[in-house]
């Protein structure tokens, strides 16, 4: 059952939201994720969010104890936002957030699939063609998306039926905080998509339809984990997220640039694609050892400051 909040902090939580979706492009889910944060911290305090004092958020802190490090934070970002907003508008004359929780986060590195885990998938999805199984082409259409471009789930579910037209060798997406990016598809993928697209009707509003409306991401989740376990590959390592990751990984890992990956990832900051493109650090040693200018030069091979004096002769400056 959703929390509500009490009427005297509704007013205030939606004038922040609309401040996230018009100055700071919050996207949909994001927006959903504060709502629910905002609105349970409401109920928790009897109405009192907007005008809560040190000892209500000591009440809130209490409250979140039992709950995880990661979720504890989430809450506790959403509530200073929240704040922030509420003294830089004037509706209080203070900032209390300084009483929330804070965790310390450490943040995970990614799960990383293997050039030979991915080809395993691709493997089980030829023999699925092969057989013409039902669902094999539009899997095939859908994995070749996530790990060919590196698209989100929701992105991917909800593309338009004609979103891939012709010869085009790219798309152009609206991805979080309605930022444009754009997308190459390899032909491995426009082949897919079209073999797929053969049997989508052309009436439908989505090239992945399911019933009314698109492809949901529950169901994408759904059919990647079936997908990998029939491959041989533990389902619990697999999601469309990874194969996201494992797209920007394998790019990085062949030379890719990161300023480019970041762009095909449409990341604001890059500091996102540097927590989510982890690399082997072995491999950054053995780049640095190959590609640098001074690789290949040895200590002797460098001017010394001050080279030895030969007795007679005067020491250069």
């Amino acid at each position: 059952m959703t929390a509500e909040p009490a009427p005297s902090d509704r007013p205030l939580i939606e004038a922040f939201l609309e401040m996230m979706a018009a100055e700071a492009g919050a996207a949909r889910n994001t927006l959903l994720a504060y709502r629910r944060d905002l609105d349970g911290a409401s109920e928790t305090l009897g109405g009192r969010l907007g005008a809560a004092a040190a000892a209500d958020l000591q009440r809130l802190a209490d409250e979140w104890m039992p709950l995880a490090r990661a979720t504890v934070a989430r809450k506790s970002a959403a509530l200073r936002r929240f704040y922030g907003f509420l003294h830089a508008e004037g509706h209080r004359p203070d900032d209390p957030s300084d009483g929330l929780p804070r965790p310390g986060m450490v943040r995970p590195l990614p799960k990383v699939l293997s050039h030979g885990d991915v080809e395993a998938l691709f493997t089980e999805i030829e023999r699925r063609r092969e057989k013409a199984l039902p669902g094999a082409l539009r899997l095939a259409a859908l994995v070749e998306l996530l790990y060919g471009s590196g698209l989100r789930a929701t992105e991917l579910v909800s593309l338009p039926r004609f979103a891939l037209a012709g010869d085009q060798p790219f798309l152009i997406l609206a991805g979080k905080g309605g930022r444009e990016r754009l997308v190459p598809i390899s032909e491995r993928a426009r082949a897919a998509v079209a073999a797929h697209a053969a049997d989508v009707p052309r009436d439908s509003l989505w090239l992945f339809p399911s019933g009314k409306k698109h492809l949901s991401r529950v169901r994408l989740f759904q059919l990647v984990r079936e997908l990998a376990a029939a491959a041989g590959i533990p389902p619990e390592r697999v999601s469309p997220h990874v194969l996201r990751h494992a797209f920007a990984t394998h790019l990085l890992e062949g030379g890719a640039d990161l300023r480019a990956v970041q762009m095909l990832l449409g990341h604001a900051d890059i500091a996102t694609t540097q927590i989510y493109t982890h690399v082997d650090s072995r491999r950054l040693v053995e780049l640095v050892n190959s590609r640098h200018p001074l690789a290949e030069r040895t200590l002797t091979d460098a001017p010394l400051a001050n080279p030895p004096r030969i007795d007679g002769e005067p020491r250069r400056p």
